[in-house]
């Protein structure tokens, strides 16, 4: 099949118009794979330049090449020249979201769930096909719901994975700081007394358990700040006899809570 150049925004974008009109009428077989090649290759420079455009994020030409390839054979099957639109306004976002997918899918910095990847996917192939009927502006969120059959909730979250596949440093500066003001800033830290509060929590149903003489013991000690003396003198009792309830007390309640952690 012979190429004629025409006009179009992209230099290197052949004019295929009546090959693909042919494509789309012949049965499968010997003569229709050879079209389908033919176009493929007519189309392969401008695969190959757009691959370009994406050399400088850490994946070689070669490998882009590739994708981008991938991207176009995907682009040729699916397009469909009865709805009117030029192949290059369905073949160019079709190749770079292919490229794009490529570098999600190999370069995310952080674990992706099934789930969002699928979401994600279903997006990008619905935001696809409908940039053959819709020209001059973006699907909406719920154009993209009912031609992917699905709820606006998910597109919002497979929109968000499409455009989110790498994480912000914590030494980043946040957007509008003069002085240096980064992620890690606005960061929290863990606080000290939440260990405090654990324990107080696992120890008090074991505390409300205990004989009311050694419970009125360690709350005289530990809450009222008494001494030992003191406690002896409120009880009647030896201050050894304080010491010895107060350590044994402390050594019951201790064994308890490990043992219902463990």
């Amino acid at each position: 099949m012979r190429t004629q150049a025409k006009h179009h925004p992209h230099d290197d974008a052949p004019d295929t118009a009546q090959a693909f009109r042919t494509l789309a009428a012949l049965p499968p077989g010997q003569q229709r794979d050879t079209l389908r090649d033919q176009i493929i290759e007519a189309w392969l420079p401008m695969a190959e330049r757009l691959a370009g455009r994406f050399r400088s994020r850490g994946e070689s030409y070669e490998d882009l090449r590739q994708v981008a390839s991938l991207g176009l054979v995907k682009a040729v099957d699916r397009y469909d020249p009865e709805l009117g639109n030029a192949f290059e306004s369905y073949a160019v976002p079709t190749i770079t979201g292919e490229i794009k997918r490529h570098f999600r899918d190999h370069m995310w910095t952080l674990h992706v769930p099934r789930r969002v990847q699928d979401l994600r996917n279903r997006v990008r192939f619905a935001t696809q096909d409908l940039s053959q009927t819709i020209s001059g502006r973006r699907p909406t969120v719920a154009e993209i719901a009912e031609h992917a059959n699905m709820s606006e909730e998910d597109v919002l979250v497979g929109l968000e994975a499409l455009e989110s596949f790498t994480a912000l440093s914590l030494d980043a500066e946040l957007p509008g700081s003069e002085d240096g003001y980064s992620l890690s800033d606005a960061l929290g830290s863990a606080d000290p007394a939440l260990d405090t509060v654990v324990d107080r929590e696992a120890v008090k149903p074991r505390l409300a358990a205990l004989p009311e003489r050694e419970r009125a013991i360690l709350y005289m000690r530990f809450f009222s700040d008494m001494t030992q003396s003191k406690i002896a003198d409120e009880l009647g009792i030896s201050q050894m006899h304080v010491s010895r309830l107060i350590s044994r007390c402390c050594d019951r309640l201790r064994d308890q809570v490990m043992r219902d952690v463990s």
